[in-house]
Formats: C-alpha cells, structure tokens, sequence
C-alpha cells in the first residue's frame, strides 16, 4: 500500500469547492510534503444554483479556510439567516384559521440547571409557543432584525445563526479561496473512467488534458454520480416511500422597494402537494415550490408558485429541478468518496444539502488513510453517514406526518402508517410520555439535536402528557419568573439589534441603488 498523496476532486459547484478546500488546508496542499488536490471541473455543465440556505455548521466551515465574513456578504448577495418559519404546516388556511411556527438555530439556555421543557408542557408560560417562550430569536426574526451588531467578530453573535446566498456566486469564491490553499484547478471535462483489476479507480480520461491519477478520487458531480455510481456502481437506495417530493420550479424574484426589509428567517410555507421557499438575498427573493409529481402536475405546480407571488412574478421565468431523495448505501467505495449530491440528498427542507457535503469531509479528513489503507476508513465512514442520512430522513418525515391537513392526497398518505419508519414511530411513541432529552441523539450520527426536535414536535402541537410526574417539577414559580425574564430579554432584543438590512450594508453589502419592480 503505498502512501496517500494526492487527491482528485471531479466536480466543481459548492460541494466540490467546499471539499477542495477544506481538505487542502487541512492536508497542508501549500507544502510540498502535503496532500496534493486537484479539482477537474467541466466547462459545459452549470451547477445547480438553487440551494440557497445552509445550516449554523457553515459558519465554522468558512472560518476554517479563513473566508472573512464581510467578504462573504458582500461578493455572494449572503444575508443572516437565524431559522425557518412554517406556515400552514398543521392546517390548511382559511379565512378564520391559520397557524404557524418558528425552528430557531437558538438552542435552549441552560437557565440556571433549571430545564423549562417541562414547565412550558405543564402551562407555567401559559398560551405561548415554545420558540417563543424559550429564546429571543423569533421575536428578532419576526422584526427582520440581524442576529448580531457590526462590532460582533465574524462568525460570532448573541445568537445563533446561518446564511442565504447566491449559490453559483459562493462556488466561485470557495473556488477562489481554494486555489490559494493550493488546490489545481482543471477546467476539462473526463469523458471516461477506467477501473484496475483490484475494482477501484485507476485513471481518468479528459477531452483535453489526456488522463489524470490519483491515489484517491472524490466524486462531486452531482446527481449524475458519475464515479460512484456511473462507473462504481454503487446502488442508490431510494427513501421516496416516506418523502414524497421529487421535483422543484424555481423562480427569482427582486424586491419591490429598496428599502424593503431582508427578511433573516426562511419561510416554508406548505402548498397542496408540497411546499414553498421563500427566503431573501440583497436584490431579490429565491423562491420555488418542492412537490411530489404523483399528487400534482408540473402545470399546476409553476401555477400555485406565480399565485402565491402574485403579478410581480409575471415576467419572471420558471426553472425545473428533478431529484430523487436517498442516498448511495456505500459512499467511501474502494478509493472513492461520493460528497455532496453524487452521495445523496434529502429534499431541501431544513437546508441540510451543504451540510452533509460538511459533514463528508471533515469526516474524510479524520478518517484519511495516509498508508493508503483505506478499507477501515471506508467501513466507519459509511457507517456514519448512512446512518445521519437515515435519521435526517427520519426528522424531515416528523414534519409531514404530524400536519392534520386534509387538503389534498399528499397529506393524507403522509400520515398512513406505512410511510413512517419504525424508528421514527419509536420516537414519537417514547415522546408521548416524556420530551425529547439528550439520550434520545447520537452526535456520531445526528444532525439536528433534541432540541431541534422539540421545536418542530410542539410548533406542530404534538401532545407530550407530564400528568403522571407533574408532582416532581417543584420549581413552578422559578420557572415563571424565568420565562418573564425572556420575556424581558426579547424586548431589548428588538431595541439593540440593528435591521437586518442595515447590518448587511455596515458590512460592504451592495444593496439595490433603485426601486426594482
């Protein structure tokens, strides 16, 4: 086995980019005794350009490969985002009912030891719902104001956050940033991959620059999967029977005003047969709506996009995007490792698309086989992911399977038995009797925490009975005064926090100079 040193990226797009660099400051690339990475990106293949969210991961990604933040701001249209609203998820809207909820990125304050969950259930916040009770983030994203001030170090605030941006834009600064780590860059497209008798990559073909070896090979070219799957044939293992949606339209949109406010939150909001996105860069809106092609037609669905736009998306063109959600059931196969959609994706609700092309590579980094023993490595990365992927497939289903829509079919075969795992019935039968706890994840295998659960479970009013141990929660009245101290907290909140919009322009962004209608 000879010694790992040098590593071909096939791919560009933000995965690609994302791993190159990462792994070439990580492996050193700069040093002539480092880990050699080359990126061979097709000139003639657009990346996908909608996947406009990310999760909190990303702002230690970045700060890794030393990205300054303003400089993120201002070169990828990027603006804060500090958590998704749902609309319309429980029931369909009418003209006397609607209901929403808030998935903060704010996690639960240790208040002291004093655990609020269980006092909330109990009524000692009365009728407020739990983001709203128990942190300060939706009050700040309902006002459209930032989770920081300028004079915040980058990456660093009072609360937790994200980013939208402009996808192709933040593709083209990572490639940038890579390349000054180290990283070559070929711009070609490999026509062919050629196997050894051992079954692993051996080479590569180009139409222009001949063939390309390396000791390990990362396939980011998307849903074509063209080394992992194309020329590995490594099987795809489909999870559409629990996750209906398999095809989005997309259309930008730009504001009306210039002083329109930026929003800092995402907005989901559920549709007959799936749901839309609405979230804001500096110029415009990206929007689309993700559904299921077995429960509403293409026709239909570009329709109820440009209704709930309304006239200004007249003029505005339409975009199709098809995917399947699963995952390949070996992403580390001989001396290839699948990173971002060539290894798997789950529908873009709740953002995770980036953050498992982050969670890939760090993990590759840690399990690198310098000796070129990469059997071992393979196993436990595949054991990893597979199993983050399953249980993420797991937490996206909860928001579907506990809607009391009853619309349309999409709703009603979301809550048939039959498409909810047996782990995911697990859960949810355990929670009837106790909440979410940290027992309940795994941080080897976890993405979202149980607190991440227990926004989306009581946001969608799912019923947790604390009758039988009521008596052992002694401290009614600290937690009281504790929620009234939040309470007191959101309000100066909303007084120092500056405007979402004004923050992005203290920090270089190039905002609309006219009113684009």
């Amino acid at each position: 086995m000879a010694p790992v040193r040098d590593i071909i990226i096939v791919g560009g797009g933000t995965a690609g980019w994302i791993a190159a660099a990462y792994l070439a400051k990580r492996l050193n690339s700069a040093s002539p005794d480092g880990v050699r990475v080359t990126v061979i990106e097709a000139p003639d293949i657009p990346p996908i350009g909608v996947g406009e969210g990310s999760f909190p991961s990303l702002r230690k990604t970045l700060e890794a490969i030393d990205i300054d933040e303003a400089e993120l701001i201002r070169e990828c249209s990027a603006t804060f985002k500090q958590g998704i609203r749902f609309n319309d998820w429980l029931i369909a809207p009418s003209a006397t009912a609607q209901h929403h909820y808030f998935h903060p990125f704010q996690l639960s304050d240790d208040h002291d030891g004093l655990d609020l969950l269980p006092y909330w259930l109990l009524g000692a916040a009365g009728e407020v719902a739990w983001a709203s009770a128990n942190t300060v983030q939706q009050v700040a994203a309902d006002a459209c104001l930032a989770p920081k001030l300028a004079q915040h170090p980058a990456y660093r605030g009072p609360l937790a956050y994200a980013y939208h941006f402009d996808a192709a834009l933040l593709g083209r600064l990572l490639r940038r940033r890579a390349v000054e780590l180290g990283v070559t860059h070929v711009v070609d497209t490999v026509t062919s991959v050629q196997l050894g008798d051992d079954g692993a990559i051996a080479e590569l073909a180009c139409c222009d620059s001949g063939t390309h070896r390396a000791s390990l090979y990362v396939d980011c070219t998307g849903f074509r999967a063209q080394l992992i799957g194309q020329a590995l044939d490594v099987p795809f293992r489909s999870r559409r029977a629990e996750l209906f949606t398999n095809r989005a339209v997309a259309i930008q949109l730009p504001y009306r005003s210039t002083q329109s406010p930026v929003p800092s939150q995402t907005f989901a909001t559920a549709q007959r047969a799936g749901w839309i996105w609405d979230i804001g860069l500096h110029e415009r809106r990206g929007t689309g709506y993700v559904y299921s092609t077995d429960h509403c037609s293409d026709d239909d669905a570009e329709r109820m996009l440009r209704d709930y736009l309304g006239p200004d998306a007249e003029r505005s063109n339409a975009r199709r995007l098809d995917f399947e959600t699963g995952y390949r059931t070996a992403q580390w196969h001989k001396n290839c490792v699948a990173v971002g959609l060539s290894a798997g994706f789950i529908e873009p609700l709740e953002a995770t698309g980036i953050g498992f092309a982050e969670i890939a590579v760090m993990n590759l980094v840690n399990l690198f086989p310098w000796n070129g023993q990469m059997e071992v490595s393979a196993r436990q990365f595949n054991e990893i992911m597979v199993r983050r992927y399953d249980h993420v497939v797991d937490f996206i289903k909860l928001h579907y399977c506990l809607s009391r829509r009853d619309d349309d079919p999409f709703w009603r075969d979301n809550r048939d038995f039959s498409t909810i795992s047996d782990s995911l019935r697990e859960r949810m039968e355990r929670w009837h009797y106790r909440a979410p706890a940290f027992m309940d994840v795994d941080l080897n295998h976890d993405v979202f925490l149980a607190e991440n659960w227990q926004y989306v479970l009581y946001g969608m009013n799912f019923q947790t009975d604390l009758t039988a141990q009521a008596g052992s929660y002694r401290f009614f009245e600290d937690a009281r005064r504790t929620f009234a101290d939040i309470r007191a907290q959101q309000a100066n909140a909303v007084r120092r926090l500056p405007p979402h919009r004004a923050l992005l322009q203290q920090l270089g962004a190039t905002m609309p100079a006219v009113a684009l209608t």
